[in-house]
């Protein structure tokens, strides 16, 4: 008998925007590994053309693909993570600050294209990027660790949705990974600061994460309930999740290389009349603009004041102060964005806080070193932020404490996550039925039954949607699937279950079965791209706005379809038992079946036109009515079946 096969370690992965790390957890604690001198890898990468490489092509990954941007920004790939799950639509508003071209794959899926050192170019998507980046990461962990590594526990930022998380773990997969859990990067960070754990803890504590990375912004409430004895289980429960994938360091990047482009056009004598298109400069300039920006952006961290020197050409050089008053003027509309998102996430955790606040706030990313962050922040939260951890490690060194969870290694910890927007599939009228609703912990699973609205109906078309809006044009589909093959049957017969799934991941499955005909379909989401800044600022703001509004169509329209269901059966009972009725009856009826489908008709032209409670109160009379005819119906029924 062969022993069992060891697996080796699971590392814990911090694939970030700009820079990306691996971590383990060994001897009780959580380490980032270090090798070749490299404990933080810049998340940039070079292709080079090398005939013996697989496919001629070989990437160049990490400090040297960063610095050498400028002189090769046509194949130089950086910020790949904000085109992860994107369409091409969704990252336009990035595309004049890159050296290197983003095109439309399949799908309309964001791809970048590559120009090598002869003229050819390569389309590369957003996960092969990773996946470069990703194998880097395992050869470090394999080369400080001295065994091969297969398993890693990944982080996301908290509102990455379902497509960028197949994303994430499709990259993993290409590089030779099997990413064995999805972690969001505020609950990573909480793990690895382990707040709550302290003797002071008794009764719980509530943190909230704020990670400002250089590509996306998440914040996060988590109550930590510390183990009551000796060896028992800690729980951190994710109560409320907010955030923006499109907002981070990058941005205030383009903040700053718009206002020395700007600076530099008049320079040359360009008056500035016409509409400014930074994608006029040639890639090299960009690239080399994009790191003088965020050159001064770091050094205004630490100092008042910050200067750059630009040699345009010959006789022509381009000098600049920028002043820390100056910078924060630029960036408070950026700092506010993300306070926006912080008072999201503190009234979705209300019902757990009650009239409290939060007990600790962390900063998490590097961009959290900006003093203006750090202040706005304590001022927001009313608590001075707890930053004694390196704020570009601490996700990688949580990431190695899941990983430790899962692998046995550290005990006593227990995560439990949230899904950050509603899940649900389209219903007749066009209204959505939400399984899962926004903050639900993860893993969940729900299940509802729903039957058909036309007669002899043999396949049924199941919409799945994303968002907080009642209906199915203001929300976000992820996929459409078909339940074929079921046979006919009247209108309301048929039993379809529906079970949406999202595992401890965050990936979302969808079955259905129909259990008259025992017919089963099934789908795992994968959506072609995620959303975009202003889809989850719209679905949330919305949300919130047309509240009533959206529960009143959503009702007219289940009494539209439940109003149909009942004239078409009371309709054909009357006209095959009508005689049985004495003429008052009968009357009554027909005249409560035509005020009734009067109604549907006009709400089905214009839901404003009819009052909810006035349509359900006909429906509730009609049915009232049609008692003695549905017993005359079923007596008939049971006597020609004795016959």
């Amino acid at each position: 008998m062969n022993a069992p096969q060891e697996k080796g370690p699971i590392v814990g992965i911090d694939l970030g925007t700009t820079n990306s790390l691996v971590a383990v957890f060994e001897h009780g604690a959580p380490r980032v590994l270090e090798a070749r001198g490299v404990s933080i890898l810049p998340s940039v990468v070079r292709y080079e053309q090398d005939p013996a490489a697989p496919g001629g092509v070989r990437p160049v990954v990490g400090e040297d693909a960063k610095a050498r941007a400028v002189e090769f920004p046509a194949r130089t790939i950086s910020s790949a993570k904000r085109l992860m799950g994107r369409s091409i639509d969704d990252v336009r508003a990035d595309l004049p600050y890159l050296g290197y071209e983003v095109v439309r794959g399949e799908y309309g899926q964001a791809r970048a294209r590559v120009t090598l050192e002869d003229g050819s170019s390569r389309e590369v998507t957003p996960q092969e990027v990773s996946a470069t980046i990703l194998r880097e990461l395992r050869g470090l962990a394999e080369s400080a660790l001295g065994r091969d590594v297969g398993r890693a526990v990944v982080t996301v930022p908290a509102y990455f949705d379902d497509s960028q998380r197949q994303a994430t773990r499709d990259a993993g997969r290409l590089a030779g990974l099997e990413v064995v859990r999805i972690v969001n990067e505020p609950t990573a960070a909480a793990l690895a600061y382990g707040i709550g754990t302290r003797a002071d803890a008794r009764e719980g504590e509530t943190i909230a994460v704020y990670d400002l990375g250089g590509g996306t912004f998440d914040v996060s409430v988590l109550r930590l309930t510390p183990s009551e004895g000796e060896g028992g289980t800690s729980f951190f429960q994710v109560l409320s999740t907010s955030g923006d994938t499109r907002l981070g360091g990058d941005d205030v990047d383009h903040l700053l290389v718009s206002l020395f482009a700007r600076e530099i056009r008049g320079l040359m004598g360009d008056d500035g009349a016409g509409e400014f298109d930074l994608s006029s400069f040639p890639p090299a300039t960009r690239r080399a603009l994009k790191a003088f920006g965020e050159s001064v952006k770091c050094r205004l961290s630490e100092d008042e004041s910050a200067s750059v020197r630009i040699q345009i050409n010959e006789g022509l050089v381009y000098e600049r102060v920028v002043t820390r008053d100056e910078f924060e003027s630029m960036i408070t509309p950026w700092v506010e964005r993300t306070l926006g998102a912080c008072g999201r996430a503190m009234r979705d955790a209300r019902e757990h806080l009650g009239d409290g606040g939060v007990d600790a706030v962390i900063l998490v990313g590097g961009s959290t070193r900006v003093p203006l962050v750090r202040q706005r922040v304590g001022e927001f939260f009313g608590i001075e932020p707890y930053t004694a951890l390196d704020p570009d490690r601490v996700v990688a060194l949580g990431a190695a404490v899941q990983a430790g969870i899962l692998s046995g290694e550290a005990t006593g910890s227990l995560l439990l996550d949230v899904i950050p927007l509603s899940l649900g599939v389209e219903t007749a009228g066009g209204a959505v039925a939400k399984l899962i609703v926004r903050n639900s912990t993860a893993p969940a699973r729900a299940t509802e039954m729903f039957s058909t609205g036309v007669d002899g109906q043999t396949s049924i078309k199941i919409n799945v949607l994303q968002g907080e809006r009642e209906m199915v044009e203001d929300c976000r589909s992820l996929g459409v699937f078909e339940l074929s093959g079921i046979p006919p049957m009247p209108a309301g017969i048929p039993q379809l279950e529906v079970e949406f799934l999202v595992d401890a991941n965050g990936v979302l499955r969808v079955r259905a079965h129909e259990r008259r005909s025992g017919k089963r379909a099934g789908l795992q989401v994968v959506p072609n791209h995620g959303l975009t800044r202003d889809e989850v600022e719209r679905i949330e703001r919305e949300s919130y706005a047309h509240a009533r509004e959206d529960m009143t169509r959503h009702r007219i329209a289940d009494l539209i379809t439940n109003s149909s269901l009942d004239l078409k059966w009371i309709g054909e009972r009357l006209d095959r038992f009508g005689d049985k009725l004495d003429r008052a009856s009968r009357d009554d009826l027909q005249k409560r079946i035509k005020s009734v489908g009067e109604m549907v008709g006009r709400a089905r032209t214009d839901w404003r036109s009819v009052e909810p409670n006035a349509l359900h109160a006909a429906k509730e009379a009609l049915d009232r009515a049609s008692v003695r005819l549905q017993e005359i119906s079923i007596s008939e029924s049971l006597r020609d079946g004795e016959r």
